[in-house]
């Protein structure tokens, strides 16, 4: 790519292996755009791919990707537009060498290019995958090569959007604001319709101002040379674009005001939001700093085995029941226990219910250990046996199976140097990357001046979505939760009403977790890390919600003594 006048427009197509398959069409025939973009990788997704891999050698990229630009790919050429995508996953070298073959197959001379050195599995005995969160640069060299298809492993997301604003405006590593813009517009961009209305606190409202909520479009970002972007959509899409929908993807999967990367750490603190017209949001102010010294690295082994069973609990006595299966079936399981036994009780049921099942609650067993035969036999023939000699009712929504394998994800970090980060270009060139020379040690940013408290007046018991929106997710053991709300008052009132106790009062499940509160007062935002509350990571299925995605919209649905003045 070569610095052009204008802005670089940058869309998305994917915000994780398994989003809207038509999506990468409908981006490429509804406006214009330089770049495509599209994520598939996620922490469970590497050891999903891992697993592949352990099947078939030759596996480990996301071949979706591949089926549509099967459909796209002369599209994209026509058009002009640049692919660059992470579909690589744990094979970028296999999914370049698939996609020139489809190319040469269509008839398409196309340059494909692919990014490596993130895969440290070897360094890492046990492991499935481990690999390092790479940044845009090796994407960058391989679009000032003429790249036309850029697939990478294991990125950073937002190095989907900052390698080739490097490459287009000429940015280096010392263009810190410029790149931090960049990392802004990328985490926007990211997971796609999350940007547009999709998953948004306050749909209900937007659904009665006339938005079309069914089929939200994807993101595209409108960047300039100084990292200052407009987030937008193209013209007849679903869904809408807004300051409340670009926050809320803001907040999503992040920590404090140090939003940390191996090319730049961008300061969530600086980011200034704007509306700039008809689902157009302008994105400026956005400082950066030096990265860290090290790369994180994502870790992924296989823990054991789980299983698990729902017993359907109907109408009288629910807590008695419960306890009757405890019991029977912790004897049944006596002579070889699973190493770890969960139960949840989910009190579902209603008084004189209407129907069968909002009479009923779920009592859910969840076993893990390194047998597959402790969770797996013992357990299935110890439920099913009690199904004419236990509690009235008796029945389960499935029967246990044989037990899955689930897995363990943790980080650990390595010096930036310690990655052989190479682009590999179509003509079979290796150009390295050096690493970051200009880096900083990460510092937890002062709490910022807050405003005054809102004067004393009327409240009433109600539940903090009235005014607040909320947005969650998961970061390995740990979740955050965004809040954030729309006027001066009411960040004057959540600022000092939502304190980390009340939290904890709120989510009693964080009781005893380490909770800490970052204040974003340019976003009227907090944003909350609830550390450990997921256990060793989402393939663990440590929770109910393993994700923490609806955790959230659990908080916004508890009730507070709210000033009447904002409801």
């Amino acid at each position: 790519m070569t610095r052009q006048p204008g802005p670089l427009r940058i869309g998305n197509a994917s915000g994780f292996y398994g989003d809207r398959f038509d999506a990468m069409r409908e981006m490429l025939t509804g406006g214009e755009l330089d770049v495509l973009t599209g994520d598939y990788l996620a922490e469970l997704t590497m050891l999903i791919l891992g697993r592949d891999r352990l099947k078939d050698s030759g596996a480990g990229y996301a071949r979706t990707f591949l089926r549509q630009l099967e459909e796209c790919l002369g599209l994209a050429r026509e058009r002009g537009v640049r692919i660059v995508a992470n579909a690589g996953g744990l094979n970028p070298a296999g999914l370049a060498d698939a996609v020139q073959q489809l190319a040469d197959r269509l008839g398409l001379p196309v340059r494909v290019a692919h990014v490596e050195g993130d895969d440290l599995t070897a360094a890492h005995p046990g492991s499935l995958a481990a690999h390092a969160y790479l940044g845009g640069f090796g994407i960058a060299a391989c679009l000032r090569e003429g790249a036309d298809v850029v697939v990478t492993g294991r990125v950073t997301d937002a190095a989907l959007v900052t390698g080739p604003a490097a490459a287009h405006f000429g940015w280096g590593p010392g263009d810190h604001d410029r790149l931090a813009g960049a990392v802004v517009a990328g985490h926007v961009l990211e997971c796609g319709a999350q940007a547009t209305g999709g998953n948004y606190a306050f749909f209900r409202e937007a659904a009665r101002s006339g938005r079309d909520l069914r089929r939200p479009g994807f993101p595209l970002a409108e960047l300039h040379e100084d990292g200052t972007c407009v987030i937008t959509k193209h013209p007849g899409t679903g869904g809408f674009v807004d300051v409340g929908t670009v926050t809320a993807q803001l907040l999503y999967e992040t920590a404090g005001a140090r939003y940390a990367g191996p090319d730049v750490t961008a300061r969530l603190d600086t980011v200034r939001l704007t509306e700039d017209g008809p689902d157009r949001v302008r994105i400026e102010g956005v400082r950066g700093e030096a990265p860290p010294p090290t790369l994180k690295v994502g870790v992924n082994r296989l823990g054991g085995f789980r299983n698990e069973v729902a017993f359907v609990l109907t109408g009288l006595d629910i807590e008695a029941k419960a306890d009757l299966v405890r019991e029977q079936l912790t004897d049944a399981l006596a002579k070889s226990p699973p190493a770890e036994v969960r139960w949840d009780l989910v009190r579902t049921d209603r008084p004189d219910a209407p129907s069968e099942e909002t009479a009923s609650a779920l009592l859910r067993l969840v076993v893990r250990d390194p047998s597959q035969e402790a969770v797996g036999r013992a357990l299935s023939g110890a439920a099913i046996e009690m199904a004419l000699a236990s509690y009235p009712g008796f029945h389960v929504l499935a029967p246990p199976g044989k037990g899955s394998p689930y897995g363990v994800f943790e980080d650990v970090y390595v010096p930036q140097g310690g990655v052989d980060h190479v682009a590999v270009l179509h003509d079979g060139r290796r150009i390295p990357v050096p690493p970051a020379h200009d880096t900083v040690v990460l510092d937890e940013v002062p709490e910022p001046p807050l405003p005054q408290p809102l004067s004393h007046g009327p409240t009433a018991r109600a539940p903090l979505g009235l005014v607040a929106g909320a947005r969650s997710g998961d970061k390995g053991r740990n979740a955050n939760v965004g809040v954030w709300v729309r006027s001066d008052d009411a960040w004057r009132w959540l600022v000092h009403e939502l304190t980390v106790d009340r939290f904890r009062q709120l989510i009693p499940e964080s009781g005893r977790l380490k909770v800490t509160r970052h204040p974003l007062p340019h976003l009227r935002a907090l944003n909350f890390v609830v550390e450990g509350i997921l256990g060793e990571g989402v393939a663990a299925q440590h929770r109910f919600d393993p994700q923490a995605k609806a955790l959230g919209e659990w908080l916004r649905s508890r009730h507070l003594d709210i000033p009447e003045i904002l409801l």
